[in-house]
């Protein structure tokens, strides 16, 4: 008999929340983000009836859609997961709580200048190119993170919260690893330097328990909760 979204989403939370309270002592500790991308917003509003508040998607207009048909539902916190160019920002700023995918300065630029005065600021992540692969985004070095950083702690409609990487797609678990410690140490450092940063993104289906124990506190699941995805044309 096939698992229930409910189902699938209690055994994943379970096991999150057993990780969580062995490296961070708290249970609570690791924010589950399921990420609903080629998932119809029937599927999504059932992970919303068994509990799940945060969800993440990584195309624009796909995205809003589902914001605007699940808007009936209280206390639901999008996040904008995937990369970002510079003519769709504004619908993003218009419509999501978090954007994880900010990678360079014009983005953040267009996204504080879009976002509406009557919501609260903007969350957001920066997103660093962890594994140093051309068909991946997110910062190439250390330097223009820190200085994307210190630009975005000036705009008033962003509120600049942490980091987020995709990792390589590897089986070599050392080097892996190297690349979550990579991001650790760059988050750490962040966070001595602003107040406001607390969040470490990092960890998918196949790699999240090794990202918590690396010191992320927010894991990207989507697989594991709504099952195999729809292949996209575009």
């Amino acid at each position: 008999m096939q698992s229930t979204i409910a189902e699938r989403l209690a055994d994943v939370l379970e096991r999150l929340g057993k990780q969580s309270l062995k490296i961070h002592a708290d249970k609570e500790a690791v924010k589950l983000i399921a990420v609903s991308k080629t998932k119809p917003a029937e599927q999504v509003a059932e992970a919303y009836q068994a509990g799940q508040r945060r969800f993440g998607e990584n195309y624009v207009q796909e995205g809003v859609e589902k914001i605007q048909a699940l808007s009936h539902l209280a206390h639901m916190e999008w996040h904008f997961i995937g990369p970002l160019q510079s003519n769709k920002t504004r619908p993003v700023a218009e419509h999501f709580h978090w954007v994880q995918s900010v990678d360079r300065l014009k983005i953040a630029q267009r996204l504080n200048e879009q976002r509406p005065e009557h919501m609260p600021p903007l969350n957001v992540l920066l997103q660093f190119n962890v594994s140093q692969e051309q068909s991946k985004s997110g910062a190439e070095d250390e330097k223009a993170l820190f200085a994307l950083a210190e630009a975005v702690q000036t705009m008033p409609n962003l509120c600049l919260r942490g980091l987020m990487t995709i990792p390589s797609a590897t089986d070599d678990q050392q080097a892996l690893r190297q690349e979550f410690e990579a991001m650790q140490d760059l988050f750490l450092r962040l966070k001595s330097q602003y107040n406001q940063v607390d969040t470490l993104s990092m960890g998918m289906s196949g790699d999240w328990t090794m990202a918590i124990e690396c010191g992320a506190n927010m894991v990207r699941l989507g697989t594991a909760i709504f099952g195999e995805r729809q292949t996209r044309a575009s």
